[in-house]
């Protein structure tokens, strides 16, 4: 089965595949992968350095310039891509719960990622079939014929998150491949598990050697040096602010393309027209929840800032401090397991910094704000912690303004339209946001205010491979999915040819 040198736990996996061979790190050094839920190794990986990015570059720079995936037919390359679709169907369970193990989320959550991988490489197959052959200029001579056409950057280097490791490379290695480039992708080094098993996946398929090349390491070494490489063609990261910064700097050296998936600090808009009826009311409670608190709070665009309007802000929270009491923490490939933990014992202590700063500033904890107690799905070392509601928080406290990554939910009330918008958009990011009401003309109103790169009306969460993912702000530059997904992975040429030369005699001769 395809990934099986990147899924026997307990042995050193060979995670570094440069020019269509498996290998060890050149440091020969080794990382233990630890499950989330028990603090216990399962698997250990190489560990990479600037000297495995390097070999890496240079394999991906020869596959490139050699010619043969850049001018592979467009049919071929999306042939590839729909080949990896299928077998990421094919090992969805295993995958599942490898993503599982790694990540700390719930096993529906990771089978239910890797749909999203197998139509994500469906989309942009078809997108990149379905495109005609370049945009006529119309350059007023029957003689002249004027095109402009796309072609690829040429080496991408791609640097991925913890949270959603093998959703997230997709995003960024389907429209690569589908435009013609070749790439290196350094994953999260907690989380590189499955990012391999994906690479192993396209050997499995067919991509020529180099085409698609994987190191495991730090961000200071593998990511640092990816970064500032010469040879590098463009540089897509996805992550924190801090290191997304460092990127573009590193980058901009010599002047390659940039693409950033920063942070976000998503806000929730209720107006109390959305909770008329007790179905609209359950509804915009339980969408709250999952805004919040889907794989424990650890999502960019989680909804974690709740703007609730006054009128129905004391019933609203105490109906969403009553269910996330209840919410079921745990390992997530028990039954019955709702949440499960924070992806390490770094980021728990984050969080738990958050809610101390929070309560200091005169935040009011309504529920969680704690590790839980152990039980028999939830092991004592694990990284628990409790789905937490602070009430009566404002824009002045730490918790609102920065991004908390963890299940934490502040509370904001508003009275007008033009309150709830400015809160709304008090914030140095504006990747995401939601707006709730059953007035469909405050609906289109509010969204077209929100300074947000994608706005859902009366929903949270969902998004469409078809359509663009990007942020205003700190929460970067450049868009992922959708046309202009694939966008970011090509040059634009133009390319004037004249049928009938003549000289123009600009100097005596």
């Amino acid at each position: 089965m395809a990934g099986q040198q990147a899924r026997q736990a307990g042995q050193t996996q060979r995670t570094i595949h440069v020019g269509g061979e498996w290998r060890e790190a050149a440091s020969r050094a080794t990382r233990e992968i630890l499950d989330p839920a028990d603090a216990k190794p399962f698997a250990v990986v190489a560990e990479g350095d600037e000297r495995d990015a390097d070999a890496a570059v240079a394999a991906a720079r020869r596959a490139f310039d050699s010619g043969e995936w850049p001018h592979t037919p467009v049919a071929e390359r999306a042939a590839l891509l729909r080949r990896v679709a299928d077998l990421l169907v094919r090992d969805r369970e295993s995958l599942g719960l490898l993503e599982s193990r790694d990540a700390g989320k719930t096993l529906e959550e990771g089978r239910v990622d890797i749909d999203c991988v197998a139509d994500a490489f469906r989309y942009f197959a078809d997108l990149v079939v379905g495109e005609g052959g370049g945009r006529v200029v119309d350059a007023g001579s029957p003689d002249i014929h004027s095109v402009v056409v796309h072609e690829p950057v040429g080496v991408c280097a791609m640097i991925t998150p913890w949270n959603y490791p093998l959703l997230q490379a997709s995003w960024k290695i389907a429209p690569a491949l589908a435009a013609g480039n070749t790439f290196v992708i350094k994953p999260s080094e907690i989380t590189p598990l499955t990012t391999a098993a994906l690479v192993d996946l396209f050997v499995e398929a067919g991509a020529p050697a180099g085409v698609a090349n994987i190191v495991t390491g730090p961000g200071h070494t593998v990511g640092a040096r990816l970064a500032e490489h010469p040879d590098v063609d463009l540089i897509s990261f996805t992550g924190g602010l801090a290191s997304g910064t460092k990127v573009a700097q590193a980058a901009a050296v010599s002047v390659k393309k940039v693409a950033l998936e920063l942070g976000g600090k998503n806000p929730n808009v209720v107006f109390a027209d959305a909770c008329e009826t007790d179905e609209d009311f359950d509804t915009a409670v339980d969408q709250a929840l999952n805004a919040a608190f889907i794989h424990s709070g650890q999502v960019c665009s989680a909804g974690g800032r709740l703007i609730v309007e006054e009128s129905v802000r004391e019933r609203f929270v105490a109906e969403l401090v009553r269910r996330a009491g209840r919410i079921r923490l745990g390992r997530g490939t028990e039954d019955g397991v709702e949440c499960g933990p924070l992806v390490s014992e770094q980021q728990r202590e984050k969080v738990e910094g958050f809610v101390a700063s929070a309560l200091a500033e005169g935040a009011v904890l309504r529920t969680g704000g704690r590790r839980p107690e152990p039980s028999d799905v939830r092991p004592a070392a694990g990284y628990f912690f409790e789905p937490t509601v602070l009430d009566q928080c404002h824009r002045g406290m730490k918790v609102v303004r920065e991004e908390v990554f963890g299940p934490v939910l502040t509370v904001e009330t508003f009275r007008t339209e033009d309150e709830a918008v400015a809160l709304a958009n008090d914030t140095e990011y504006g990747l995401a946001g939601a707006v709730w009401t059953s007035d469909a003309g405050r609906a289109r109103r509010v969204a077209g205010r929100l300074r947000h790169g994608t706005v859902w009306i009366n929903d949270f969460h969902p998004y469409l491979p078809q359509a663009e993912w990007g942020g205003f702000g700190k929460s970067g530059v450049g868009r992922e999915l959708g046309p202009a997904g694939l966008a970011e992975y090509r040059e634009t040429k133009h390319v004037y040819q004249n049928l009938a030369p003549k000289p123009v005699r600009w100097f005596a001769g």
